[in-house]
């Protein structure tokens, strides 16, 4: 049963990377249509995260109220909105509303698929399961990458936020239909208080830390790593393709790792290399006629971790502050989300070379290994006892 709501969760969770990629897929139509800078289209990229930060705590708690089932597909209709706010927008402010639409449902989406997932596999392959999900967002992204930039040239750039609106809705329809929660589950009853300890807290920021960071050095993967390979000659069609090979490969190569890391252990090893694999990649990229073998490298090995890293969130928890908890972890990652590619887009504008923004990937993805092994670090030492009074 379990492998079945994961499927489904993996399906409808496809609808995020694809309402997500839309506005990097349109960034040119929108500087040509609205006069923007690329800082300006990154801020739009990362505004999307912006509701993270004043959203997810709440998003956690409501999970106390209403089930993780109809808060999820709640959160579809929403990406669904704002894709349908930005398509029919007249200015980049209306575009902007929409995405920040879009991001709450975004929050509340991710928050609970991955809740949901949690309860379904935590010490059973949770590995394998978290890699499994996580990679329906690049697989989203994929889509997107190649389906937004042909239908922008054949249709206009409005035509993309449309379609994945109604790919949203569809998904929306599945989970609350078909997904159900895993038997004896312990729940967290209304008005209960919602703590972490002190010790989950250290360990739910290092987890965020870590996914934060790999998650804004693909972003920033899939939004320069285009022009870097334009710079070279690329048709810009020719160019996102080249770069989606990464996205596609990688939804293998982070279901292999997961059953790699669940079966033979030695997680921080293979996160150590598997960053190394993602800071080559980015290297590479610069290379001219290499765009391709670093889009390969970058999905086989790079990314393929993700369900590693996601996997943290099931141990730093205890299962009925689950829902909180993630509330905490996704604050901390909008947090950093948000400012992500506008500092990418800077970095474009202020040298007019996408190489910029790619070295910076490259630091972000060598923080993900320092904040793991801090995780690690903390975990070991476990809680700090507190002295009984004399």
């Amino acid at each position: 049963m379990r492998w079945r709501i994961l499927a489904l969760l993996f399906v409808a969770r496809i609808a995020m990377g694809f309402q997500f990629q839309t506005l990097a897929s349109v960034g040119d139509n929108l500087v040509v249509a609205f006069g923007l800078d690329y800082a300006g289209v990154g801020l739009l990229i990362g505004v999307f995260m912006a509701p993270g930060l004043v959203l997810a705590m709440p998003a956690g708690f409501s999970g106390r109220y209403v089930s993780d089932r109809v808060l999820a597909g709640l959160g579809l209709c929403a990406l669904a909105l704002g894709g349908i706010v930005s398509a029919a927008a007249m200015d980049s402010w209306t575009i902007g509303l929409g995405r920040v639409v879009s991001g709450a449902g975004f929050l509340f989406s991710t928050l609970y698929f991955t809740k949901m997932a949690a309860d379904w596999f935590v010490g059973r392959e949770i590995a394998t399961a978290m890699s499994i999900l996580v990679m329906s967002w690049p697989f989203g992204i994929a889509m997107g990458q190649v389906g937004h930039a042909w239908l922008a040239e054949a249709y206009g750039w409005r035509v993309p936020f449309q379609v994945a609106s109604a790919y949203c809705i569809l998904a929306s329809l599945a989970v609350l239909v078909f997904y159900r929660p895993p038997p004896g589950l312990p729940n967290a009853t209304p008005g209960a208080a919602a703590r972490l300890t002190a010790y989950e807290w250290r360990l739910v920021i290092l987890a965020a830390i870590a996914w934060a960071t790999f998650n804004g050095g693909y972003v920033v993967y899939l939004a320069f790593g285009p022009k870097v390979l334009e710079a070279m000659g690329q048709s810009a069609i020719g160019a996102a393709g080249i770069i989606s090979v990464g996205s596609w490969v990688m939804i293998l190569s982070g279901a292999l790792c997961g059953q790699i890391a669940d079966r033979f252990g030695r997680r921080d090893l293979i996160l150590a290399v598997c960053m190394a694999g993602a800071v080559i990649a980015l290297v590479l990229l610069n290379i001219p006629q290499a765009g391709l073998a670093a889009s390969l490298l970058f999905g086989l090995v790079g990314m393929a971790p993700a369900g590693v890293i996601m996997a943290l969130t099931g141990e730093a928890m205890r299962p009925e502050q689950r829902a909180f908890g993630m509330g905490v972890f996704f604050t901390v990652y909008y947090a950093i989300m948000l400012v992500t590619p506008p500092i990418a887009g800077a970095i474009f504008d202020a040298t007019g070379r996408a190489g910029g923004p790619i070295m910076f990937g490259a630091v972000l993805f060598a923080g993900v290994l320092a904040a793991t092994l801090a995780f690690r670090h903390a975990k070991s030492v476990g809680p700090v006892p507190i002295p009984r009074q004399v």
